[in-house]
């Protein structure tokens, strides 16, 4: 784009200069090399302002993350801390983080001009903000906009199971078939955990169990992970109905395709006189 284009400029200049003086060995050679450092060179500048931007990111990532921890931390030191206030407390504070970051996406468009997957680029990054701030109607505009310098890209395992995720809620289980078969083959080990997990939850949810089965089989070998080993067993045992992908954590909840566990709230009892819980 305008990197190649002041490229180009920038070598027809020297290679100009090399006429005029009347240079004629090497003319041509050194027009490569002109255009090969000058691109570069305003690669390597653009590069270093779009770190800068990701920096930033990644900065309001990290401190709101932290403060969350904080606010967890404090409360747990406290007795009779509401739970349940402190759960939506965390999704607020989590959610305004997510919209600055989403927010801070803006300032890569001018990099657009210079890079030709900047849009997709963008896209990619707004589409897992979207998705963690559950603007699903937006997700699947971004999912709908694919092409070759749009929409978004999926290069890690989450991408592509949010992908899978949307598609099994708009009911296209062809298509999370599909995206995991053309996907699962970049994933190796234990990279692919997340997407065996969810599906082989998916096969299960749809009356597939022996699909679920066949395919944990050949997982649980592959990644090692306690969690397909623990489905395939309870597959194997015919007891469907215990099939958790609990043990995926975090990276499982984050599809929002289950509602993780309420945590248990400890209660104190009486102890004797004078003493009350609190």
């Amino acid at each position: 784009m305008l990197s190649i284009l002041i490229s180009i400029i920038i070598t027809a200049a020297v290679v100009g200069g090399c006429i005029s003086a009347d240079i004629k060995s090497g003319t041509i050679l050194i027009g490569i090399l002109s255009f090969i450092a000058s691109y570069y060179l305003v690669g390597a500048l653009i590069r270093k302002k779009i770190k800068a931007v990701q920096a930033e990111i990644q900065a309001i990532m990290e401190e709101g993350q932290q403060r969350i921890h904080r606010k967890i931390q404090q409360a747990q030191t406290k007795p009779g801390a509401n739970i349940k206030l402190l759960q939506r407390q965390v999704e607020t504070d989590q959610k305004a983080i997510y919209k600055q970051a989403l927010n801070l996406t803006d300032k890569f468009e001018p990099f657009k001009k210079w890079n030709p997957l900047m849009g997709r680029q963008i896209d990619t990054m707004r589409f897992q903000f979207l998705y963690q701030l559950k603007e699903f109607d937006q997700v699947d505009a971004l999912l709908a906009s694919g092409g070759i310098f749009k929409g978004p890209m999926f290069m890690e395992p989450m991408a592509v199971a949010m992908k899978m995720a949307r598609q099994y809620k708009n009911k296209d289980i062809a298509g999370v078939e599909k995206s995991f078969k053309r996907y699962i083959k970049w994933f190796r080990g234990e990279r692919g955990t997340l997407l065996y997990g969810l599906m082989s939850w998916v096969y299960v949810k749809t009356d597939r169990v022996e699909e679920a089965r066949q395919m944990l089989l050949k997982a649980k070998d592959k990644t090692h992970n306690e969690t397909l080993t623990f489905n395939w067993e309870r597959l194997s045992n015919d007891k469907p109905k215990s099939f958790s992908n609990e043990g995926l954590g975090e990276e499982w909840y984050g599809l929002y395709l289950e509602n993780p566990p309420q945590p248990k709230q400890q209660r104190v009892r009486a102890g004797g006189k004078g003493r009350r819980p609190f």
